[in-house]
């Protein structure tokens, strides 16, 4: 479990093809403290496990799978990442839970400075936008995020300066694909609504959940 609050940019130092698979070596500082092989880092937002690691880096192997349905597959030597380690019981909680499980990849429609901060625009896998709603939250290549509007499956969120200087956010440009996981409490909720038919949303809120 994750929260979506990057610890650290880590940069890729190595890719490995292996089998159908790749082995990413990450270098990083924070995230090594405390270190296990077989913890869990999101990458980018995606959940991988530590399978080997040194004084300045760690290395995770992505199946054929994974990569398919992430950003992973673009990733190359000299690339900054989002960093998180996985939410240890005396960490504490920001942002919102955060699995690592990518549902999709999203692209960027813009990315425009308004002011003191900055406004991104990105288009959703349409079978995604029933479990984002305006004002929730989301994971944006594992940043934690707050969708401030929506036209159809377009998504605008508000980038502070903080977030821009401390993620791989401000290098976006129209294009760009970035890793999508929507939240996890919104998701469960349409997945009980979906199989209960006579339970809406109008009614959950009549009974005061």
């Amino acid at each position: 479990m994750f929260t979506g609050i990057v610890k650290e940019l880590g940069i890729i130092k190595e890719v490995k093809e292996k089998g159908k698979g790749k082995i990413f070596k990450v270098a990083c500082k924070e995230c090594l403290n405390g270190i296990k092989l077989g913890m869990s880092i999101a990458v980018d937002g995606v959940c991988l496990t530590v399978t080997d690691f040194d004084k300045s880096s760690f290395s995770s192997y992505a199946s054929s799978q994974t990569i398919s349905v992430t950003t992973l597959s673009t990733l190359k030597k000299g690339d900054s990442v989002n960093l998180e380690p996985a939410l240890r019981a005396e960490d504490t909680f920001s942002g919102h839970f955060v699995q690592g499980h990518i549902e999709g990849v999203g692209k960027v429609v813009s990315l425009r400075k308004n002011k003191n901060d900055y406004l991104l625009k990105i288009r959703v896998p349409k079978n995604l936008m029933d479990c984002v709603i305006e004002k929730g939250s989301i994971a944006i290549s594992g940043v934690s995020l707050t969708v401030s509007e929506i036209q159809g499956d377009v998504l605008s969120i508000v980038l502070i300066p903080f977030t821009l200087k401390n993620t791989t956010l401000l290098k976006l440009k129209r294009g760009s694909k970035v890793n999508i996981e929507t939240d996890i409490l919104v998701r469960s909720i349409q997945s009980v609504l979906k199989k209960q038919s006579n339970l809406t949303i109008e009614k959950l809120i009549e009974e005061d959940f």
